[in-house]
């Protein structure tokens, strides 16, 4: 008897340190350093500087205009060096041109919206303002969807056996 409580006691003791572990892990994920400037949800604000090649080039964050190149950026992320997901998916940065035969320039980075990836806030953007955009397909590429819907066979129901009658022996079982 004194073996069977003495095991109880050591397993709760050891659930109670588990539970301490796992609680202590979830605590500390989510500190700020010492220092660094917070900013709302609790994230801290990160300083990025945006230059372009050309000088006076008209730069936006998000579709909102915040000055002309070269500037200092402030971006609110996680601490862990991310961006912060505010209900979007990408943190958009565009660079406009002043001059004719020259491309607006645009930075797309990824904020883990709804678990998808998110990308880390650079020290630096540098927009090249003569580089053409990227070249798209002309058509998209052909997708398989799959057999349509009329061919689907639903799976073969097995239910219950109901037998009325005399009992049945087979092999030595006995069924009924």
């Amino acid at each position: 008897m004194a073996g069977k409580k003495r095991r109880i006691r050591m397993k709760r003791k050891a659930l109670f340190a588990a539970g301490l572990a796992v609680a202590g892990l979830f605590a500390g994920c989510a500190s700020i350093p010492p220092g660094a400037e917070r900013g709302p949800h609790g994230t801290m604000a990160y300083l990025v500087k945006i230059e372009a090649s050309d000088p006076d080039v008209r730069i936006e964050a998000n579709h909102q205009p915040i000055g002309t190149a070269p500037l200092t950026l402030k971006i609110f992320g996680d601490p862990d060096g991310t961006f912060h997901d505010f209900g979007s998916y990408y943190y958009i940065v565009q660079a406009f041109p002043t001059r004719t035969n020259q491309f607006v320039q645009t930075a797309l980075f990824r904020t883990g919206h709804l678990l998808t990836p998110e990308d880390r806030i650079p020290e630096r953007i540098y927009f090249d303002m003569n580089r053409p955009p990227p070249a798209y397909p002309a058509e998209p590429p052909p997708y398989y969807y799959g057999p349509p819907a009329y061919y689907y066979y639903p799976p073969a129901f097995y239910g219950p056996r109901i037998y009325f009658g005399p009992p049945v022996y087979h092999r030595g079982w006995r069924y009924w």
